[in-house]
């Protein structure tokens, strides 16, 4: 037994062994397989790949050179732009304007929107375009120049990534998706403002997607990209008009321009209150005197080539293009409009300043190129301006750098050719709607509404013409007048002038009736004015009708923006002439046309002669006139009535237009900007004198609020019937809204002379000269509305216009407004209505003015209730 044992021992010693070496060689062999397993599995490191150059990344692009070399991928499309070492940190000018547009989204051919300046800077791995805050000025001698970045905000426009970069070329090559695919460089879609109704037609989204760069051209001085930029509204509630194909899809194609900056040399001149010209607006903040205004007038950079020379041509001329489309019979009128500015240039030394070709039919540039001025045509649906001189400038100097005049077919034909073009610019369908529109955009400089002026007087022009048998020749010879008067003003504009609506005080009722006296004559102080077209009560006595020539106030203003003086002494004398009365000036900030906007009335617009009040009246008298035969004038056989319905509108559109221009009189302020000291100055404000005061009380009386104002023959309201178009009448009745009419030219005035800032300043020029004073005024206002029909029947009209009134003071006093108007003037109001009370309780009249005067007693009774 004892043998056995150890032998049992040692096998199972040696089994264990055996096993325990397996088992470590299976461990072993386990971790080797495992280690090679991980091995196998680590991920290799991958290989460097080679860094893509700018030639990689373009191979398959077209490579568009210029300003800034643009790459456009053949198979996609997109753009890759290019930017070079010596392009970093350096001043650029950007430009855009709309290529093809709609009206309805403020976004139509030609409008500008406006210049800045931009450079490039480069930030690590991105290239950024960052346009400097260039509203202000440091004197870099004055210590408080370090602190001129403090609380001023820089903007940034774009940034995007370098994809390639050539470090011996000094090249970075960017995606340009974030330029021109969105709307980083410029707003297109306008914003939407408080209280703006849903139902307006709006733009959709911005869809990068559907957007594209339509076009690329490429100069050495500046690059040209035309973007189409598609907006997607699913939801449209408004479609627009029929120029829109779908309100869901919209399409606005947008010119971006950059430019390199002008070169040095061109001398800014800083504006004068006294003389009108656009501005680019600076604050000189190291200036102590009270007012730190650096302002650059807009000016075109004029060398002479003899600088010696009293009267040289210049190096550059101002060179316009009349565009290819315009008819051939117009364009000899609208060249003599453009060199009609050369007499003003002449004055201001230079020679042919102003230079006018054709663009040829193969011409290999278009409009949109900003290195030509052209005179531009289109046909819109729904034209929005007349004429429209916008001009772009260097924001650093002033230097007007290029301009267009846009001009619009549809209204020319209605005014060069006595085709009657019946559409929605042309048919006056209300009055009313066409005088707001013709200030809707009164706050953007860049727009004029001349042409809708112009046009509108041009067409009462052609309804008196008519209506007294003139002759085709006649006719045409006015249409062609007004024609070059347009051109005038336009072309004023692309010079850097901005208007003057207090120039048509520049002659005379009697003067302006006086055909050999005025023939060839500007027949106010500036073609930049919106006056009246001169028509005469006596045909026989008919002479010009609109300006033919530039006025001497235009003469003035461009020798001031262009005269190469040789000291400033030079200067001050050529401004101290802005006393004399034909030199006077007065811009859009100044003019009246806005009830309660402004205080001086000879800075309005639709007036002539340097008596308004006799004039407007005369202009009532004038259309009245010719309102008892338009009728048999203006039928004819096979024919609708559209024309005579248009020249009903016209006649009493202009009837009112007049009552507007007489009811500034009324707490009017004659404004002098002379500077202390100049010779010929008077005192800054002079109330209107209260022989004019009262003279237009009594015309508004007469002509505006009378039983018999705007009164018409009865048989005409029968023919005012618009001219059937498919379902135009679907909206609303066709008849004539006559009493609305009416009533709606009544209340113009009415807001004019009970606005509170009227009324405030009738009662504050008491202090400085008024002798027509608030408690006259409306005692007179009060009378002139009752007191013709207080004992006997109250017409239709009069119980509109008295109803109205009685409201508006009603509103004085208790209104959500009655927190705007001055103790003084509620006082008056309240003094008002109880007479009103008194003498609508008297009982007498028909039936229909009883109901009247019961209701107005009801209205005020309950109202002076809810005050007690």
């Amino acid at each position: 037994m004892f043998t056995k044992k150890p032998r049992l021992v040692l096998s199972i010693f040696l089994a264990l062994l055996f096993f325990s070496i397996n088992d470590s060689n299976a461990q072993r062999r386990k971790k080797k397989k495992d280690k090679n397993k991980a091995k196998m599995e680590m991920p290799k490191k991958p290989k460097k790949k080679p860094t893509k150059t700018i030639a990689d990344l373009t191979k398959k692009s077209a490579k568009i050179e210029g300003l800034f070399t643009i790459f456009q991928d053949s198979i996609t499309g997109s753009v890759k732009l290019l930017v070079k070492k010596d392009q970093l940190n350096k001043d650029f000018i950007y430009f855009s304007q709309i290529a093809d547009g709609v009206t309805e989204a403020n976004a139509f051919r030609g409008s500008y929107r406006g210049s800045s300046v931009f450079n490039i800077k480069k930030y690590f791995n991105k290239i950024e375009f960052v346009a400097p805050n260039t509203s202000f000025y440091f004197d870099e001698n004055n210590a408080i120049s370090k602190s001129a970045k403090a609380n001023t905000s820089d903007a940034l426009i774009a940034s995007a990534k370098i994809l390639a970069t050539d470090k011996k070329k000094g090249e970075y090559l960017i995606d340009a998706s974030g330029l021109f695919l969105s709307e980083a460089l410029t707003r297109v879609k306008s914003p939407s403002f408080p209280g703006r109704s849903p139902f307006s037609f709006k733009l959709g989204r911005f869809d990068k997607n559907k957007s594209k760069v339509n076009s690329i051209k490429n100069y050495p001085e500046n690059t040209n990209i035309k973007t189409e930029y598609v907006y997607n509204n699913p939801s449209v509630l408004n479609g627009g008009s029929s120029a829109i194909k779908d309100g869901r899809y919209v399409s606005i194609k947008v010119f971006h321009t950059f430019m390199n900056m002008p070169k040095e040399g061109y001398e800014s001149r800083f504006d004068d209150p006294r003389v009108g010209y656009f501005t680019t607006q600076v604050n000189d903040m190291t200036s102590t005197g009270a007012t730190n205004y650096r302002d650059f007038v807009h000016r075109w950079r004029l060398v002479k080539k003899d600088p010696n020379a009293a009267i040289s041509e210049p190096v550059t001329p101002i060179t316009w293009w009349i565009e290819n489309s315009t008819p051939l019979e117009w364009r000899e009128t609208i060249k003599q409009g453009v060199l009609a500015w050369n007499v003003a240039f002449e004055k201001a030394g230079f020679k042919n300043a102003m230079v006018v070709k054709v663009q040829p039919d193969d011409a290999d540039w278009d409009a949109g190129d900003v290195r030509y001025n052209v005179l531009r045509w289109t046909s819109s649906p729904n034209p929005p301006f007349g004429g429209y001189g916008p001009s772009f400038v260097n924001p650093r100097t002033g230097e007007i750098l290029g301009a267009d005049i846009m001009l619009e077919y549809v209204h020319f034909t209605n005014r060069v050719r006595i085709d009657r073009i019946f559409n929605a610019a042309a048919t006056f369908n209300s009055e009313e709607e066409t005088h707001k529109n013709l200030f809707l955009n009164k706050d953007n400089h860049m727009l004029c509404s001349a042409g809708h002026v112009m046009h509108e007087n041009t067409m009462f022009g052609k309804t008196v013409l008519a209506s007294t048998g003139a002759s085709d020749m006649e006719m045409e010879g006015m249409k062609r007048e007004a024609m070059i008067a347009l051109i005038m003003h336009e072309v004023g504009h692309t010079l850097g002038l901005n208007h003057n609506m207090k120039a048509s005080q520049l002659f005379s009722p009697a003067e302006l009736a006086n055909p050999e006296f005025i023939k060839g004559k500007c027949l106010t102080g500036s073609v930049m004015d919106y006056a009246a077209i001169n028509l005469t009560l006596d045909p026989a006595k008919q002479g010009q009708y609109h300006d033919t020539a530039v006025g001497p106030y235009d003469i003035w203003a461009i020798q001031f923006g262009y005269t190469p003086f040789g000291n400033k002494t030079e200067m001050d004398a050529l401004l101290a002439q802005s006393t004399k009365p034909e030199l006077i000036f007065g811009n859009d900030a100044d003019d009246m046309r806005s009830p309660g906007k402004a205080i001086d009335p000879r800075v309005m617009t639709g007036d002539l002669s340097n008596d308004q009040i006799s004039y407007s009246i005369d202009r009532i008298k004038l259309a009245n006139n010719v309102k008892k035969n338009i009728k048999s004038k203006l039928t004819r056989t096979g024919e609708s009535y559209q024309e005579l319905r248009n020249a009903y509108y016209i006649l009493s559109g202009q009837a009112a237009r007049a009552g507007d221009v007489i009811s500034r009189f009324i707490g009017g302020v004659y404004v002098d900007r002379a500077m202390a000291g100049q010779q010929g100055e008077s005192q800054p404000y002079t109330p209107v004198s209260y022989t004019d005061q009262k003279r237009a009380m009594n015309a508004l009386k007469t002509y505006i609020f009378a039983p018999n104002a705007f009164k018409a023959p009865k048989e005409l309201y029968n023919y005012l019937a618009a001219q059937r178009r498919g379902y135009n009448f679907f909206s609303g009745p066709e008849d004539p809204k006559i009493h609305a009419q009416v009533l709606s030219y009544q209340t113009r005035v009415l807001s004019h002379i009970l606005h509170p800032n009227t009324l405030q300043r009738i009662s504050d020029s008491e202090l400085y000269g008024n002798k027509y004073r608030l408690s006259e005024f409306m005692t007179d206002l009060n009378n002139a509305i009752f007191k013709n029909d207080i004992y006997s029947s109250v017409n239709s009209f009069r119980q509109n216009l008295q109803t109205q009134y009685t409201k508006m003071l009603l509103s004085m006093v208790n209104g959500r407004g009655k927190n705007r108007f001055t103790n003084a003037s509620k006082a008056m109001a309240l003094y008002n209505l109880k007479n009103i009370k008194s003498w609508v309780s008297n009982g007498t009249g028909n039936i229909a003015t009883k109901a009247h005067k019961n209701q107005l007693k009801l209205l005020i009774t309950n109202t002076l209730k809810e005050i007690k």
